[in-house]
């Protein structure tokens, strides 16, 4: 919101008519004041969101690498290919029969 310097004179002739001269002075003082205290406030909010956006991001950066470190050591495929590379003999301790093979084998039943 920008003000024209004829807003202005209008807002302090009417800030002169209402409260008198004498008092202009203090009332100036009170607004510096309270503008003063703003600003210190805001940015004391600013700091305060700042520290506490910082950490956030820091925990959550440590554990994406956490989680990274932990999926280079994980590989699903060597259990796979350990299971692939033994005969099923030997997982299973008995012979694996073909269902071509197999007389007593019936396929899928649809009912």
């Amino acid at each position: 919101m920008e003000l024209s310097i004829g807003e202005m004179a209008l807002i302090v002739l009417a800030i002169v008519v209402l409260f008198g001269p004498d008092k202009l002075p203090s009332i100036a003082r009170d607004l510096g004041a309270g503008v003063r205290k703003m600003k210190g406030a805001v940015d004391d909010i600013k700091t305060e969101i700042m520290k506490e956006t910082d950490n956030p991001v820091s925990d959550i950066k440590k554990e994406i690498d956490r989680i990274k470190d932990a999926a280079k050591d994980f590989n699903p495929m060597k259990n796979l290919d350990e299971e692939l590379n033994t005969s099923p003999k030997e997982a299973t301790d008995k012979p694996l029969i073909k269902p071509s093979e197999d007389e007593t084998y019936e396929g899928p039943v649809s009912r």
